[in-house]
């Protein structure tokens, strides 16, 4: 299945969830609604809002209904807006002056207006999320918000230190990327009235697409075309962050190259970018953290098999490949 048919399986509802989007982005400030504006529209790939379409969807739930209740389309919207809120704090954070091959909001507006809309999408969400009437999906998606956070915080901990393991690289992931995914399909099993055997099938399933998304972005950031990528091939190592790729070098990669990498970890920067790129690939760190990464997508397909078969369950499974075959 291609990445379109994958997204045509739910395009009435991605239609009613862009049009959700531009209705919610309403503010009395116009600074706020461009930056909003700005970085929704900057060609993201919406995989968390389509991952709800298609996992309500799988459940036999869709959004032709209009009304605000237990509509996957708002779903979906609410979990896009938390997403664009971490991105714009990412960036600034990051000091990112680029995402998806455009400016970020930071870049062109300042750190303080890119902070306080992430600050407004945050509260619009919650907003959203009153209007659908479930507590069980508010204490969901609450929690994961701050499990993000702590994500990101942690990484922030990790910064430019060598000595970061596997166990803790996962655990950074699992927090700052895998768990809006998991939030994504298990809120989506909620609106749907899933019992609970759907229901933590789909959080499984959301978990482990999650953690292969973010191991395949980091080796992206070694192996991929900047073009593609929308950003500089390189990012992590500038910013001092040790992936999963850096920390299996550092382990089977030679001494000499070992401590050229931990160098360049604790100083950032890409002064050695090249030569750390040979040695990443040469010992194998690619393949293996590629290898993790279809381990998480062949559980994330195993998880949903007990869900009837159907066209959306067919995109989820084609969704699971599509994490690990990506090029951006």
């Amino acid at each position: 299945m291609l990445v379109k048919d994958i997204y045509q399986v739910v395009e009435q509802d991605f239609l009613q969830v862009n049009q959700l989007i531009i209705e919610q982005l309403h503010s009395d400030v116009p600074l706020v609604e461009k930056i909003g504006q700005h970085i929704i529209e900057s060609g993201g790939k919406r995989m968390r809002p389509l991952l709800v379409l298609l996992a309500a969807k799988a459940l036999g739930h869709t959004s032709e209904k209009q009304d605000q209740e237990q509509n996957p389309a708002l779903l979906a919207a609410i979990i896009e807006f938390l997403h664009t809120a971490t991105l714009l704090h990412d960036d600034v954070v990051d000091i990112s002056d680029q995402r998806r091959g455009k400016a970020t909001a930071n870049a062109k507006w300042g750190n303080a207006p890119s902070v306080l809309v992430g600050d407004f999408l945050y509260s619009r969400a919650f907003q959203m999320m009153v209007s659908l009437g479930s507590l069980e999906i508010m204490n969901t998606l609450s929690n994961a918000t701050c499990v993000i956070a702590e994500g990101e915080v942690l990484q922030l901990m990790n910064v430019k230190n060598p000595d970061v393991n596997e166990a803790k690289y996962r655990e950074v992931i699992q927090g700052k990327t895998a768990m809006l995914f998991e939030a994504s399909s298990h809120s989506a099993a909620l609106l749907s009235n899933a019992n609970q055997d759907q229901a933590e099938a789909l959080r499984l399933y959301g978990h482990h697409i999650g953690m292969a998304f973010q191991l395949v972005d980091d080796v992206l950031d070694y192996v991929g075309d900047a073009k593609e990528l929308g950003k500089d091939v390189g990012d992590d190592l500038a910013e001092g962050k040790p992936t999963l790729p850096l920390i299996y070098a550092m382990q089977h990669a030679s001494p000499e190259h070992a401590t050229l990498i931990r160098n360049a970890i604790r100083k950032g920067g890409t002064e050695e970018l090249a030569a750390i790129i040979e040695i990443v690939q040469n010992c194998g760190a690619i393949n293996y953290t590629n290898e993790k990464a279809r381990e998480h997508v062949v559980l994330a397909k195993q998880s949903i098999d007990l869900l009837d078969n159907s066209d959306a369950k067919s995109a989820l499974m084609a969704l699971a490949d599509l994490a690990i075959e990506r090029t951006h």
